[in-house]
């Protein structure tokens, strides 16, 4: 019958014209996968107004600082040769007041001014300088994105930092200048304040998020950005602590998501499940495996922003030297890799915790104490012994 042959014939060319045209490239085709190259594009025909960065320690460990989770080179896994009960107990309060030291030589280590920012945070910096930048949610609590001078307004520390402080006992707010001095001379800083005297419990505490510990109120408050941002970069992260990793979510369907990494992460376990999907049809997720660094100078490479890139860093560079005085950064810590630099930190915080005993066989329960970082976020400390307060703490 004509009709019916009709029909038949038409068919395939209907299901060919129903192919869904990918919202998040409109200048791709459906099969075709979205690469830097297709994210520059956007951002240079004005269709990426308002950028959102997720970042994590990925984009700091070039400026020499450990990251906590990577395998072999990560904070947790190099802490395991000291005596501490579990690794990620660097963060956990209850023995944050039991032994104090060993947080307070990674807060000397790690205090603002003793790093300087990387060609990441520069890029930050330089899709705020271009009205690009809708937020910059950071993991990391160096306040590196603070020293390119990023507006306060645009950063959110989804796990604290070190840019205020707090007594834990009677909750009294410091500034870290107010505690730099004593942090730098390796001291346990406590609270001197009439209702603190003679407490081990009054410490000041960097505002950093320790295990069991409510994330800022920012985090929350700030959460509604997301919806209205059109590109989202994600940076240096394992993506595997709740409730930042969920962030990734929260940006409308048609928003692009940009992964650089060393690995790839956040995958959807499957069609259609949360998560990044690189290989589907139309696909909105971008994925480029390297250090972060590399990734930012890519891209840059492609928009035509890597000289503008190069010369906001040198800047930086020269007037945080000039703000901080060649005795904060000694040439020979200026000369110095960032490898050569991480496996420092992780040796003068080890050896505040002090060695295992030969016979003493290594935790596993850092699997466990993840599993925990998930649910409340941030990062952890527990342990036993005494401290000499005479010897190693500093009242305010």
């Amino acid at each position: 019958m004509p009709g019916a042959s009709s029909s038949a014939c038409s068919s395939p060319a209907s299901a060919k014209n129903t192919a869904r045209p990918n919202r998040a490239f409109p200048h791709l085709s459906p099969t075709d996968t979205p690469t830097l190259k297709d994210v520059a594009r956007l951002i240079k025909d004005g269709k990426a107004k308002r950028v959102i960065v997720m970042a994590g320690a990925g984009i700091s460990t070039a400026a020499g600082i450990p990251d906590f989770r990577s395998p072999g080179t990560g904070l947790y896994d190099n802490l395991q040769r000291y005596d501490l009960p579990y690794p990620e107990a660097i963060f956990d309060l209850d023995f944050l007041e039991e032994r104090p030291e060993a947080f307070y030589t990674l807060a000397k280590e790690l205090y603002p001014g003793n790093f300087k920012p990387t060609t990441s945070h520069y890029f930050f910096r330089l899709l705020q300088d271009k009205g690009l930048l809708h937020g910059c949610w950071t993991q990391n609590v160096d306040t590196l994105e603070r020293a390119t001078n990023i507006k306060d307004g645009l950063i959110v520390e989804a796990h604290g930092s070190f840019a205020s402080a707090t007594c834990t006992h009677c909750k009294k707010p410091y500034t870290k200048e107010e505690i730099k001095p004593a942090i730098m001379r390796g001291e346990v800083v406590r609270c001197a304040e009439k209702p603190c005297k003679g407490r081990r419990d009054a410490l000041v505490k960097p505002d950093i998020v320790f295990f069991g510990e409510g994330l800022p109120e920012q985090f929350f408050s700030r959460m509604h950005h997301f919806s209205s941002c059109d590109l989202l970069l994600v940076l240096g992260t394992s993506l595997s602590v709740g409730p930042f990793n969920s962030l990734v979510h929260r940006v409308p369907s048609t928003c692009p998501r940009v992964l650089i990494n060393l690995e790839s992460v956040g995958e959807a376990e499957r069609p259609g499940a949360q998560g990044f999907e690189f290989e589907r049809d139309g696909a909105r997720d971008v994925r480029w495996l390297g250090e972060a660094d590399r990734g930012v100078e890519e891209l840059c490479d492609l928009l035509g922003w890597r000289d503008e890139l190069r010369r906001l860093k040198e800047e930086g560079w020269r007037e945080l030297d000039a703000a901080e005085g060649k005795g904060v950064r000694e040439e020979k810590e200026e000369g110095k890799g960032a490898e050569e630099k991480r496996e420092e930190v992780v040796e003068r915080v080890g050896e505040a915790a002090g060695e295992k005993e030969p016979s003493e066989e290594v935790s596993n329960d850092s699997k466990e104490v993840d599993a925990l970082a998930q649910a409340v976020e941030g990062v952890s400390l527990e342990a036993q012994e005494d401290v000499d307060e005479d010897q190693t703490s500093t009242k305010l």
